[in-house]
């Protein structure tokens, strides 16, 4: 999970190091936090979890055992399934999974540094 002083726009140190341009970055948390909401707000969306490549939840709107468990279970799964799109085509990469069970859908965004997981109920 994010700390408050990363989700707050306050720099973890207390002030801006050199060379960073910390504006830019709050700019851009406000932009996720936006999109997260906006994405929360969607018909039958049950919870969001971001996740860094290695499996750790950096942000999620879902319990700590469900985030954990969906986290882990979708690093090793994603990882899993962008080798088997490289081994059919090493020119290829995986850009997005959709799975869909009797009980709801899970829609994963792999980036290169993060993973943006949606679980939502498909019948809502």
């Amino acid at each position: 999970m994010m700390h408050e002083s990363e989700t707050s726009g306050i720099h973890p140190w207390g002030s801006c190091p050199t060379g960073w341009n910390c504006g830019l970055i709050t700019t851009l948390q406000a932009e996720v936090e936006e999109t997260l909401k906006r994405l929360q707000s969607q018909k039958g969306v049950q919870g969001i979890i971001v996740v860094n490549t290695e499996g750790i939840p950096i942000k999620s709107t879902m319990d700590n055992p469900t985030t954990t468990q969906y986290a882990n279970l979708m690093h090793n799964f994603i990882l899993k399934a962008r080798s088997t799109v490289r081994e059919i085509d090493p020119q290829n990469d995986l850009t997005f999974l959709r799975i869909r069970s009797k009980k709801n859908e899970i829609m994963v965004a792999p980036d290169k540094d993060y993973f943006l997981i949606v679980i939502q109920n498909p019948t809502e």
